[in-house]
């Protein structure tokens, strides 16, 4: 365990050989047994691209409100777009944060029959005043999309299944990328960045602007930092891994606090889960690992479904009341009678 209270696993070691491989993927069930969170160095991602990702993300905050506002998330049903500073909850308390979330670019689905987590598919929100973010946001996704499907394939077999076990199941991906702006606050005492939460999903990986602190990670009761490493993303799991290997594997909870005035901190997490209607199944884990598997945790409040689209639309409802109540008045109503 490193001194950065996370560990940190290289997953360069894949393509080192078999010795190297077999000792990443036990170090990846490790870490997500014990912890939920780990950093991860060694995918390959090029410094050009984190510099050009970093230059669109402050240049999409520095544009003028009017612009930003003509891309306001209350303007899409699917939960696309740029939300103000305090436009999204977390345990009902609002983050002190401004984004831009971008999803698959899809056709909205008008089946009015359909699940109610059909919504959340459609198209994304651009910037006109910023036309290249479109292709800097494409390039990083392309990335990205394939480090998880190797961690993924890496888990899959640390698990006892086989490599393509995730591959079968999730079907179309279905990603999101928030591009976040933590302003910096001057109250005396720290300030919700965002709540704490477990992700909904099966995998995030977050790029954190360099020489940045703020996520906190909760760590046998304890608050813990994960400032940033140079070269590395942070990691963790959602709470469909968490389901899928019955608490073998754990979803963490995590916060952000607010940088100090003037400060200010840029990150930008990518989810990457299965499509929509996908059932993940319950791994078939060995024995010993079975006897291990705490169960999946239970919380009235936020019960874990195994649907991940109805994981995820449980979440976009509760993070973006305004969205929800223009268009999706309906589920609401559904909710608040369960």
């Amino acid at each position: 365990m490193s001194e950065l209270n996370l560990p940190i696993l290289d997953l360069s070691l894949l393509d080192q050989g078999p010795e190297s491989a077999a000792r990443f993927r036990d170090e990846l069930r490790t870490a997500t047994r014990d912890v939920g969170f780990f950093y991860l160095t060694g995918t390959g991602i090029s410094p050009d691209l984190e510099a050009r990702l970093l230059r669109a993300a402050k240049d999409f905050f520095a544009l003028p409100e009017a612009d930003k506002l003509a891309i306001e998330n209350v303007t899409s049903p699917h939960f696309r777009g740029y939300t103000r500073v305090g436009g999204e909850l977390t345990q009902g308390r609002v983050d002190w944060r401004e984004q831009i979330d971008i999803g698959p670019e899809r056709e909205a689905i008008t089946d009015p029959d359909g699940p109610g987590y059909n919504r959340l598919v459609g198209p994304n929100l651009w910037p006109a005043a910023q036309p290249e973010l479109k292709d800097v946001v494409g390039e990083w996704h392309d990335h990205l999309t394939g480090i998880a499907r190797k961690l993924l394939r890496a888990w899959a077999l640390s698990l006892g299944a086989e490599e393509e076990y995730f591959d079968r199941h999730f079907g179309d991906p279905q990603t999101l990328i928030k591009i976040v702006r933590y302003p910096g606050k001057d109250d005396p005492t720290p300030q919700q960045g965002v709540g704490a939460h477990k992700d909904s999903g099966v995998l995030t990986l977050l790029w954190v602007e360099p020489g940045k602190g703020g996520l906190q990670v909760l760590r046998d009761g304890e608050w813990v930092d994960a400032p940033p490493v140079p070269g590395a993303f942070v990691v963790n799991i959602g709470e469909l891994l968490e389901y899928a290997t019955q608490g073998y594997l754990t979803a963490t909870n995590h916060r952000v606090i607010s940088p100090r005035f003037p400060d200010e901190r840029i990150s930008v997490p990518f989810f990457f889960n299965p499509a929509l209607d996908a059932v993940l199944p319950i791994i078939d884990l060995p024995a010993e690992f079975a006897a291990e598997a705490r169960g999946v945790s239970q919380d009235p409040t936020n019960p874990i479904h195994a649907t991940y689209g109805e994981n995820a639309l449980k979440s976009r409802l509760r993070a973006h009341p305004d969205v929800a109540e223009r268009w999706h008045p309906d589920l609401v109503a559904a909710r608040a009678a369960s």
